[in-house]
């Protein structure tokens, strides 16, 4: 099962997803901020980061950006509301997929199903 570590400041966004993504087949951890989802990153090995990218403390480039300097082999997709932070997005994290809300939840887990299509599951012979 695929693994994927959550960063959303909305609770609500944050339990909505997290249940999609559940159902859909993958293991969540959802935290509410970026200084929250370091520590998991660097004792736990994730296959995913799926954050938001204007969040307190720390927004989800600066995350993605040190979570690739702990973890380099995770994927990494942001969703953001602002179109002008998907350009900044962009430009930090080339190979990262941007999704902006409002977006639907099968739209969610098609973009993450895709991201793992030619994928081995972890620890999968």
């Amino acid at each position: 099962m695929f693994r994927i570590l959550l960063a959303e400041d909305d609770q609500v966004m944050r339990e909505y997803l997290t249940r999609a993504l559940e159902r859909a087949g993958y293991a969540v951890s959802a935290v509410d901020r970026g200084t929250a989802a370091l520590p998991l990153i660097e004792t736990e090995p994730f296959d995913l980061l799926l954050t938001d990218i204007v969040m307190p403390e720390m927004d989800g480039i600066e995350l993605a950006q040190k979570a690739s300097d702990i973890a380099p082999d995770m994927r990494v997709m942001f969703i953001t509301g602002f179109a002008a932070v998907t350009l900044k997005a962009g430009q930090a994290m080339p190979q990262a997929r941007v999704l902006s809300k409002p977006f639907h939840l099968r739209d969610l887990v098609l973009e993450v199903d895709r991201l793992f299509e030619n994928v081995k599951l972890p620890n999968s012979n």
